[in-house]
């Protein structure tokens, strides 16, 4: 149908040309740029059908069947089969996850925009009196992990509210329906079985097993790999429960950063700002530079006073360009980086941090 649509629209284009090239007013310069045109409407428009085509794929039937191989392979790996049945007996298709996994924030927002809905006072307020309520736990935590309580707090604050907002998704329907869906089918699926085993080994319930629509779970908001990775039973009750017990929660999160090389006499970063340009920045491991190097080149601290005489690598990152925040940060920022590649995460919690030890 619309390569017939197209065909007559070439002809009559063509057609017209021949008649207006014995006309006394001026032609087109280029008949071609104008099939050009043509051609690329009609191969956009093939390509969005081709993708609606493509979605409606997606069809009840085809989970189920998805779901029973995903059964087969789950028995291969030796999971009990009680359990099993047990885990698929309410596996259900989720069109709502895959939509809100292909979706993009329509509006472009700033870090300061972040920062306001991430870090507002309420938080800082909550963060504080979080960290005073849980002071001892958290102080014995951070001295065995080597990692300070200020940003164990931060990361609890920014991943959950506190352990508020866990999300109310069945892991396993929504890891299945974005496996299924197909994009990102490896992650998603090693992790929907990384999810059974959690449930094997007993540390959750199949009905309490929740989380986002993307499958990331309880107050740390661990995807399943990283649970079976990082996950602590800090209490010792045989369960490492991220979903509802405060010391697995503030070991998890501890053992995370200090497995990914947390520097417990380091910090994060420093707002500074520029006196001249400067030739690099971004967070690629050869952009570090000692503070020295960065003073030399015309970076000072926010206040305009010079940087600390301290043998430390920074990297130098703009989030918004040079209009924007601009921050040397440290090694541990890049430990943030890989809990989350968001560097306005990485600045939140950050500064939520700050926030925390300054008490206010």
């Amino acid at each position: 149908m619309l390569l017939k649509t197209l065909n007559r629209l070439v002809n009559r284009i063509t057609v017209n040309a021949k008649r207006r090239s014995h006309s006394p007013f001026p032609q087109p310069r280029n008949i071609a740029l104008v099939l050009v045109s043509v051609t690329l409407s009609f191969s956009l428009t093939v390509h969005a059908e081709n993708q609606l085509s493509n979605d409606s794929k997606l069809s009840e039937e085809g989970f189920k069947s998805y779901v029973a191989n995903l059964k087969k392979e789950a028995a291969a790996k030796g999971i009990d089969k009680t359990k099993l049945d047990l885990a698929f007996s309410d596996i259900t298709f989720r069109p709502t996850v895959v939509k809100s996994d292909k979706s993009q924030p329509e509006k472009k927002i700033t870090l300061d925009d972040y920062l306001a809905t991430r870090v507002p006072d309420w938080k800082v307020k909550q963060a504080v009196e979080q960290y005073n309520d849980h002071k001892l736990l958290l102080e014995e935590i951070a001295q065995k992990y080597g990692v300070q309580a200020r940003f164990i707090v931060a990361l609890w604050g920014n991943e959950s509210n506190f352990g508020k907002i866990q999300g109310n998704f069945s892991v396993l329907s929504a890891l299945a329906s974005l496996a299924y869906e197909g994009r990102r089918e490896k992650l998603f699926k090693d992790n929907f079985f990384a999810a059974l085993q959690i449930l094997d080994e007993g540390h959750i319930s199949v009905e309490a097993l929740k989380g986002s629509w993307a499958g990331a779970m309880g107050q740390t908001q661990f995807m399943p790999i990283s649970f079976l990775n990082y996950a602590v039973d800090y209490d010792g009750d045989g369960r490492k429960d991220i979903w509802g017990t405060k010391a697995d929660v503030f070991a998890s999160i501890a053992n995370y950063l200090s497995s990914e090389g947390w520097d417990s006499e380091g910090t994060w970063g420093r707002q500074v700002i520029l006196t001249k340009p400067v030739a690099f920045s971004g967070l690629a491991k050869s952009n570090m530079k000692p503070l020295s190097f960065w003073q030399e080149n015309g970076v000072k601290r926010y206040n305009g006073s010079e940087l600390p005489n301290a043998e430390i690598n920074a990297s130098l990152i703009m989030p918004d360009g040079e209009q924007g925040r601009i921050y040397l940060v440290y090694n541990n920022f890049h430990t943030l980086m890989k809990w989350n590649r968001s560097s306005y995460f990485g600045v939140s919690v950050g500064y939520l941090s700050e926030r925390i030890k300054r008490g206010y």
